[in-house]
Formats: structure tokens, sequence, C-alpha cells
């Protein structure tokens, strides 16, 4: 049954996620406490599903407040998904669109990117090293070293990040075949990435509290305080955060 082919597979790939990059995430979650008990923010970027990843840790409840989700519209997959894949690939965008943002080099940069080959991740990391953040990427290194490069400096995404965290998900991230079918299907990466992206959040929500700063935490808005709670973070931040 493919169903459960796809769990043991999926579970095989998360063993492999937290044995193997235990110590990048815990390095992550270091720059990320970092800037966050110094009142500034998390930004996360990707493109097309990649934005999924942004979305996962922003304005959410249980999730960090200093977290900027760069939801550009150009690199959504809607209106028009073809689009997406169109300008991802346009060198000289990120940085420019990052101009329009809150920054500091107090500031943690996450990007997500799981080929990492694409001028819009890479430029956006090395926009953020400019301006002094520390640049966390998620990435596969096997998915990576099988293409070429689409920035003019030759560099993937691993190339340009003071941390890689290694997606475990297969070149091509589909991971399951079957006779009769000539591409594999199911991809893995976005079950691995949202793990990572939620055990950094863990990481740095414990690093902050011992070093004797309770970060601020959205609560459920559909509980009876949430409301109330989440407004005022929301006038805190609100200048801080685009999205808000």
């Amino acid at each position: 049954m493919k169903y459960l082919e796809y769990r043991r597979v999926i579970t095989e790939q998360l063993e492999r996620q937290f044995d193997e990059e235990g110590a990048a995430i815990e390095k992550a979650a270091e720059y990320c406490a970092a800037s966050v008990s110094s009142g500034r923010l998390i930004h996360v970027f990707g493109c097309g599903h990649s934005q999924m990843f942004a979305m996962e840790v922003f304005y959410r409840a249980g999730g960090l407040v200093p977290v900027n989700a760069l939801l550009i519209p150009h690199l959504a997959l809607f209106p028009r998904a073809k689009l997406s894949t169109l300008q991802e690939r346009v060198e000289g965008f990120s940085g420019g669109y990052l101009e329009l943002e809150d920054t500091d080099e107090r500031d943690t940069m996450i990007i997500i990117s799981i080929s990492g080959r694409n001028a819009g991740v890479v430029d956006m990391a090395l926009e953020a090293k400019k301006i002094g953040m520390k640049v966390v990427a998620l990435t596969s290194k096997d998915f990576s070293k099988s293409t070429s490069s689409r920035h003019s400096s030759g560099m993937h995404l691993m190339d340009a990040a003071d941390v890689v965290i290694d997606v475990k998900c297969v070149s091509g991230d589909a991971a399951l075949e079957m006779e009769g079918v000539e591409p594999k299907f199911c991809g893995t990466s976005t079950v691995l990435g949202m793990a990572v992206m939620e055990s950094i959040i863990a990481q740095t929500v414990e690093n902050c509290v011992k070093a004797g700063y309770v970060p601020p935490i959205y609560v459920s808005s559909n509980l009876d305080r949430g409301d109330a709670i989440n407004a005022e973070y929301i006038s805190r931040y609100g200048k801080l955060i685009s999205c808000l």
C-alpha cells in the first residue's frame, strides 16, 4: 500500500533529519534567539511552495511574534503559478524588495529552497549578509549538487548561508515509484521542512527563556483571551513587521 510506504519513507527521512542536522538546528536557534531577545526580527523567505514555510511560523497560535514572513506576491503560486517560476529566476529582484522591509544587522534571515539553485534565494541571502544578518538555509544538499546554479555568481543557496540545514529529501523531492508510472510521485520536503521550522522555533523559545527573556508568543484567536493578547503584540510589532 503506497500510503504505508509513504509513512515509512517520511519516518526514515525525519529520523535522519534530526539525527544528522541537530547541531545546525541548534545554531540556527542560537541566532534566532539573539535576534528576538534584542527586540529584532526573524525574517523567513521562500519562493512558490516554499512560501508555506514562512506562513507556518508567522502569525499563528503558539508562534513567535517577532517573525516577519516575506510573502512577496510576485513569487506566490497565485494568481498564476507559472509566474512564480519565472520570477524566482530573476536576479536583482529580491534585494530590491528587502530594501522595503525594516531590517537590521541584529536580524536573522531564514531562507527555504529545496533545490537552492534559483537567483531569487541566492540574491536574498547575499543581500541579508550585506546588512549584517546571519543567514540560515533550509535546502537539500543532494538536490543542489545535482543541479547547476541559476545565479550569475554560480552559487547555490547553501554557498551563501552561515548555517545550512540539509533537508533529507531525495534529489527531485518525489519519493515513491510504481510500475506503470514513469515519474516518481509524492514529495517529502514539506513535511521535513515544516518539522525543522517548528523545531527552530521551539529551541529559540527555550534559549530565550534560559537567558532570562520570555519571548512574545501568539495565543489562538479562537480562545476567549486570544484577541486581547494578540492585539497588544500587533500594536507593539506592527511597525516592524510589514505583513501585520
